[in-house]
């Protein structure tokens, strides 16, 4: 290595050193003390006592914590799935030129800017029992709506359907690949008499599968971890059947104070996500289709 070649690699490590700094003691720290303290009893007002697996077997062994995971898996089946089909529907009727897409298009993205807190506060404005927007529409139908965030069989399904209020984020990114999918093989399709539902089937899906696959997976990181809407709405209620699988964490590390379970159960999400990451990608492999690939 030349003199000039050692003055740039000191200069470049020089310039990234506050990224390496901060990487070190704010990621990779923090991520290696949980893996440690996931294998003691750990009340973070005390020095952490190494119980090998102990957590772990506790957690098996612990009927909330298997509730907990049931809710989340139950939130993710639905709402992931019917959130993607959704988004690539909106993405899909936003890409026909008709007067006023622009504005139709802003107006599907607006909501997925908005702040959680608000956004769990203005829905429960609309799932109140008595006065929300939701049950007053029902009731001009002659349908009497449930008190939805107080009953234990609605208070899933009301947070299912509010997840399908933040998709203008996909809509946009589907909306972007959709310009991509070449015209002519539409002309082509239509050409040979293919309906609507063969060109969206054989030449849309196919055509915005990686865009999809990309979605999924992300869409499975966040399901997964939701948090916040629930916290704020619910609180793990009624009778814990919004109890998810974050929410029980967060009680254990900072409520409960038993930072070694609660970092036990950090590390198990980590792995159910990468599995479940893993599965999606060896599945999808013959799903996607790569121009030029």
């Amino acid at each position: 290595m030349t003199l000039r070649q050692k003055r740039e690699l000191f200069y470049g490590l020089l310039f990234v050193s506050p990224w390496i700094m901060g990487m070190l003691m704010f990621v990779l720290y923090p991520v290696l003390a949980s893996l440690y303290y996931s294998f003691c009893y750990y009340s973070v007002l005390s020095e952490p006592k190494f119980i090998g697996l102990g957590n772990y077997f506790d957690l098996f062994t612990d009927s909330v914590f298997w509730g907990s995971v049931l809710n989340t898996f139950y939130y993710a089946v639905f709402a992931l799935p019917l959130g993607i089909a959704i988004s690539v529907t909106l993405a899909m009727l936003l890409t026909v030129k008709v007067r006023g897409v622009t504005i139709y298009r802003t107006i599907f993205f607006l909501p997925s800017l908005l702040p959680v807190v608000a956004l769990a506060i203005l829905w429960l404005w609309i799932f109140n029992g008595e006065y929300g927007v939701l049950n007053f529409a029902l009731s001009k139908l002659g349908i009497e709506g449930p008190n939805w965030l107080a009953e234990k069989n609605w208070a899933m399904p009301a947070l299912i359907i509010m997840s399908f209020w933040g998709v203008g984020h996909m809509v946009v990114i589907y909306l972007a690949s959709l310009q991509d999918v070449p015209q002519v093989l539409y002309e082509a399709a239509e050409l040979d008499g293919a309906s609507w539902w063969h060109k969206a089937r054989h030449i849309t899906l196919p055509m915005i599968s990686p865009v999809i696959y990309f979605n999924l997976i992300m869409g499975i990181i966040g399901t997964l971890q939701i948090f916040a809407q629930p916290y704020i709405m619910t609180g793990g209620g009624p009778a814990r059947a919004t109890l998810f699988y974050t929410m029980y964490l967060y009680d254990n590390g900072f409520r409960y104070l038993r930072m070694g379970y609660a970092s036990a159960m950090a590390w198990i999400l980590f792995i159910i996500i990468l599995l479940l990451t893993l599965v999606a990608t060896r599945i999808s492999r013959k799903y996607i289709y790569y121009e030029g690939g």
